[in-house]
């Protein structure tokens, strides 16, 4: 044990000893305190749920006995203050270094850049490093070095970057202590006496911790790897890694699945095995979507909170509660749906076919507001990931430049006929359509009465009748978009016309709260004066600096880039502002250039529907997440299935592989991007008009928003 002088490694979602940069550095650097801080409050709104917490819980506790074997404990601590709580550490401890490595969500980038102020400022020396990617956001940009856009660009990108990943690193064979005699462990609470008995059960399912997700991997490698490409749409079966918990937590490194990989392809090529080498493309494809999901948190980090299209803000979704607690029971009258949701509830798990297909029903049959659905996932899934939610849920809502159409509607009939053809998945969670023939099982309200009499089904009593019938709800949507093209052409007349502000301007307008027994209690940081960024220093994040600055970008943005992206609206209300404004065009005959001009997307939108109806519709290849219990990897989402009209063939395509809406409406889909805000600091009554309730969006993250997107170094390791 060494008596000072030693090296905090902060553990977050790094919860293992190999591959992990920052306590390599820490172990070549001398004594080691390896520290965990537990402050679910700064997570505001998305404090972990249940099942995650018991994964968290016992991934730590495996950690820890792990780091007891190699000679050093892992100190817990307990605060809402994780910045305080490392001084204290640092104090107790004599430590002169932080070790960590890099998160990408909005709420991290701004806790590791404050921690890296104040801890340089009391003389401690803090380096941070790239564990949880391929590669760093801000390495990978298109030829103007800006950020891409859509998926194919981006990993296309990143498989043809003039160097590779680098190798996993080894565990360390021994640590040396540092002296934590003044600094005991804090007792952590993960569950309530009324979650033990629920959370019992996901231990015969699953096994945390970061041996058990080396395991995994090596059962998904020798196994279904090589049938990937044929089975993995499978939701009856364990067709894929289960990974998406362990790489979520950091128990396994992203690096060390894609060499391992790659090291497969390489041995099944020289094999002259195709379909083994067809299947690594497209698990490697799901491996980019979880990259990808942090490079679009990176670069846009308000993409949890809003639409990255701005046109989406003027949807009119469907408020109903109702609804919602239908869809969350399984009660929606659709099998495929309702067996999804309840295996949900029952596991904290959901193959990514099945995600696909509820959370796609949720936003364009029941037009419920995707942010609802995004955070019912967050409270419900083991692998809940804000960056690869948020991902999903804008991608099938169509709020990504490449992401599926808004007006396509997958229906769950013809999706089941897919991903359960022998209708077993959904006996097995719906035990009150166990008896109905297979012929029937994805669509009960069609069988004759006889055969659902001698299934014991009594639709509307033992069974809900669907919730809403999907020709009534394509024709609703349809209805919707007319509405939300109309609301944004004469949004942007006004705006021209001097009568608004501009997109965006949420000063007056409420977002769409969620639902009260979803609501989390909200805590917004004070405003913090940060000051300039010094020299850059190579240990440092890429990350923007947080300034005041009152300098301009030369190139002034259109207003709607600027204001949408200043919008920081939790929901995509329905009684904007700019809605507002548009209604008073209309009675001004103001509208009546914007109708011309909506009239004319609004054909294009049919067009594309139309066309979209028989089209292939896009892959679960570029899958994030899928039935992982033996390995689904990554972003816990796929890429889309085929909608309902192309019942029978297969969509093995990627994300944007699809028509973008980019290249239908360039002059109305405006990516929301901090890196093209103004640069101008806000007045208070600025600071206060743009801050929506929402826990995630507080004062501080709107100042990091607006500040300049600067002070970018390399990263060690």
């Amino acid at each position: 044990m060494s008596s000072g002088g030693c090296s905090i490694v902060w553990f977050r979602r790094d919860l293992r000893v190999e591959d992990n940069p920052a306590l390599a550095a820490g172990v070549r650097a001398g004594a080691v305190v390896g520290v965990f801080i537990w402050a679910p409050e700064e997570e505001g709104q998305y404090y972990p749920g249940r099942v995650s917490r018991w994964w968290l819980k016992n991934s730590l506790s495996h950690l820890d006995s792990s780091l007891r074997n190699l000679g050093t404990p892992l100190v817990t601590k307990r605060s809402t203050d994780s910045v305080s709580s490392l001084l204290e550490v640092v104090k107790s401890t004599g430590a002169t270094q932080i070790f960590f490595n890099h998160l990408y969500d909005p709420l991290s980038l701004v806790r590791d850049h404050r921690a890296k102020e104040i801890l340089t400022a009391h003389g401690i020396t803090v380096r941070s490093f790239n564990s949880d990617l391929l590669y760093e956001p801000w390495d990978v940009n298109d030829e103007h070095g800006q950020p891409f856009t859509t998926f194919d660009a981006f990993w296309e990108r990143c498989l043809s970057m003039p160097y590779d990943p680098q190798a996993p690193l080894l565990p360390p064979k021994r640590i040396i202590s540092g002296d934590v005699s003044r600094c005991p462990s804090d007792t952590l609470v993960f569950e309530d006496e009324s979650e033990k008995a629920s959370n019992a059960l996901l231990a015969r399912a699953w096994s945390p911790g970061w041996s058990n997700a080396n395991k995994a991997l090596t059962t998904f490698i020798n196994g279904p790897l090589i049938e990937y490409s044929k089975n993995r749409r499978k939701a009856d079966s364990a067709t894929t890694s289960f990974l998406s918990p362990h790489l979520h937590f950091g128990e396994v490194s992203v690096k060390k699945v894609f060499h391992l990989v790659r090291i497969k392809q390489v041995f099944w090529a020289n094999e002259g095995n195709q379909a083994g080498e067809e299947s690594v493309n497209l698990f490697l494809k799901s491996i980019g979507l979880r990259e990808y999901s942090r490079y679009i948190s990176f670069n846009h980090p308000y993409s949890h909170e809003r639409p990255l299209l701005g046109h989406l803000k003027f949807f009119p979704w469907v408020v109903n509660e109702g609804y919602f607690k239908a869809w969350r029971q399984g009660r929606t009258g659709y099998p495929l749906v309702d067996a999804g949701m309840r295996e949900l509830w029952a596991t904290g798990w959901l193959h990514d076919r099945i995600r696909v297909v509820v959370s796609s029903f949720f936003v364009k049959v029941l037009q419920l507001p995707w942010r609802w659905g995004m955070k019912y996932f967050w409270d419900t899934l083991l692998d809940a990931d804000l960056e690869s939610d948020a991902l999903g849920w804008q991608y099938i809502s169509g709020t990504l430049p490449d992401g599926r159409e808004f007006d396509r509607i997958d229906n769950p009939q013809f999706e089941g006929y897919k991903c359960d053809p022998n209708g077993e998945y959904v006996r097995r969670w719906l035990p009150e359509l166990a008896r109905l023939p297979t012929e029937w099982i994805h669509h009960p309200w069609n069988a004759p009465e006889s055969v659902l009499q001698a299934a014991g089904i009594e639709l509307g009593s033992n069974y809900p009748l669907p919730i809403v019938e999907i020709d009534a709800a394509t024709v609703r949507l349809e209805e919707a978009l007319i509405q939300m093209w109309r609301l944004e052409a004469a949004s942007r007349t006004a705006a021209e016309n001097g009568t608004e502000e501009g997109l965006g301007d949420s000063s007056e307008s409420a977002p769409i709260a969620f639902p009260q027994d979803i609501q989390m209690e909200e805590r917004p940081e004070p405003v913090r004066n940060n000051p300039l960024h010094g020299t850059r220093r190579y240990q440092d994040q890429m990350v923007p600096s947080m300034t005041s600055s009152r300098v301009r970008v030369e190139e002034e943005e259109t207003s709607s880039v600027r204001n949408s992206a200043g919008d920081s609206r939790a929901e995509v209300p329905t009684n904007v502002n700019a809605q507002q404004n548009a209604r008073e065009a209309v009675n001004q005959g103001v509208l009546h250039n914007a109708n011309r001009n909506t009239r004319q997307r609004h054909n294009n939108t049919t067009t594309f529907w139309l066309r979209n109806a028989a089209e292939d519709s896009t892959a679960e290849s570029s899958s994030s997440t899928r039935r992982e219990r033996d390995g689904g990897v990554v972003p816990e989402w796929s890429p889309p299935t085929s909608n309902f009209s192309d019942q029978f063939v297969d969509d093995e395509n990627g994300i944007g592989a699809t028509s973008p809406y980019l290249q239908r409406h360039p002059q109305s889909h405006q990516l929301m991007s901090w890196t093209r805000l103004p640069q101008t600091g806000l007045e208070a009554g600025d600071v206060e008009n743009a801050i929506s309730p929402s826990g995630m969006e507080n004062i501080v993250l709107w100042q990091y928003m607006c500040s300049f997107y600067a002070s970018y170094t390399n990263i060690d390791e």
